[in-house]
């Protein structure tokens, strides 16, 4: 079988969540298909695509084009034209990772996988820009019902297919993706790390793309309400991620706080010292108002850092029991619970063993696994 992927997202130069999902699930899917022939599919006049070890696999074979990606999505929306399975020679199936417009010739199947619906739910968080590749370019809409398989990453985004889209649930799967792992620093590499970066010695961190619906104004304004009393006069807010959309908004809360000097936004980080970073933290809030699937959480879990987060969309489902949950537009709830995490020692144990506990749950070769038996069933 000839599975043609569109991997086009992996030339971002700017990661978010779907940008590693489509990344640790090709390194893991590749090697599992080892009997199956990958053709993957990769334009950009621009971005230049980083070298993956699995571009080397035998049963692969990457097709480079340089054409403008506009280009392609306009020709696509209104000639449906080029076909890409016809670009990379023929394919009996092309995944998607993420719902980017294309053509395919009429005996080739479409598998699409959907991470959530968040522009439908809260549009007033997208720039101009973003709606209008949203709504008149890559119409998300269309290619769900034209996928003749999708893939949602939990079953809140399922239930926005079927509620929203009208899509038949028996054409979707839910799978859920797996999380990044690392060996956990050691003491003397936090110690080290935190004067490397200039960073307080008790710290409250987010980590996500800095945009609204992270809801990091809420985290601003918790933690200048917690900063008032004076036990915590020591505890620092580390913002970790880069610039998203209407990121201006956030900087100028910051800004306006009368703790803005133990405000710290870092940019986008390397992956390399992401966990450094979740193992440094008494805490890691996630207050986001949507969220599809959301690493973020389950990587400070595989840190042992206890986690607050909201009680929305697949959040619940993806954490368990394992972090608080609280209702993102009560700022004092996330100040309170904030509170009780830097203080209550038996608390941050309880936390801290459940999410160890829950992170067993999600790892990248068995979503893989179910990748693939989705793919070619």
């Amino acid at each position: 079988m000839i599975i043609g992927i569109d991997i086009r997202i992996l030339g971002n130069p700017v990661k978010s969540g779907i940008e590693e999902y489509a990344e640790n699930l090709m390194r893991e899917l590749l090697k599992e298909g080892k009997d199956m022939q990958f053709k993957l599919f990769y334009c950009s006049h621009r971005n230049s695509l980083p070298d993956y070890e699995w571009l080397n696999l035998p049963n692969v074979k990457l097709y480079k084009f340089n054409y403008p990606n506009n280009l392609l999505f306009t020709s696509s929306r209104f000639f449906n034209r080029p076909f890409l399975d016809k670009m990379v020679g023929g394919a009996d199936i092309f995944f998607f990772p993420h719902f980017f417009i294309s053509s395919l010739s009429p005996g080739c199947k479409r598998v699409t996988t959907f991470h959530d619906l968040s522009y439908m739910h809260f549009p007033e968080h997208l720039t101009l820009r973003k709606k209008v590749w949203h709504n008149f370019q890559m119409i998300p809409e269309w290619q769900a019902k034209f996928s003749d398989k999708i893939i949602a990453v939990s079953e809140s985004t399922k239930n926005d297919l079927i509620n929203l889209y009208k899509i038949d649930p028996a054409r979707i799967e839910v799978i859920y993706s797996g999380i990044m792992t690392s060996n956990v620093p050691s003491a003397f590499d936090i110690v080290n790390f935190k004067r490397e970066k200039n960073l307080p010695d008790r710290f409250i961190l987010f980590m996500g793309k800095i945009e609204p619906r992270k809801n990091i104004t809420g985290i601003i304004k918790a933690f200048s309400n917690l900063k008032v009393d004076p036990k915590y006069e020591n505890v620092g807010l580390v913002i970790a991620g880069g610039k998203g959309w209407l990121y201006e908004d956030i900087v100028k809360e910051a800004n306006r706080s009368n703790y803005r000097e133990q405000i710290i936004f870092t940019d986008q980080i390397r992956d390399e010292e992401r966990f450094l970073y979740y193992r440094a933290a008494d805490v890691f809030v996630y207050p986001s108002f949507f969220e599809g699937f959301g690493f973020p959480p389950l990587e400070a879990m595989a840190c042992g850092t206890p986690v607050i987060t909201s009680r929305n969309s697949s959040l619940p489902e993806v954490v368990g029991d394992a972090a608080i949950m609280i209702d993102p537009y009560d700022v004092n709830e996330l100040e309170l619970w904030m509170a009780k995490m830097l203080t209550d020692n038996n608390l941050r144990e309880i936390f801290i063993r459940k999410g160890l506990e829950r992170i067993r749950y999600f790892n990248w070769k068995a979503t893989a696994q179910k990748t693939l038996e989705h793919l070619i069933k």
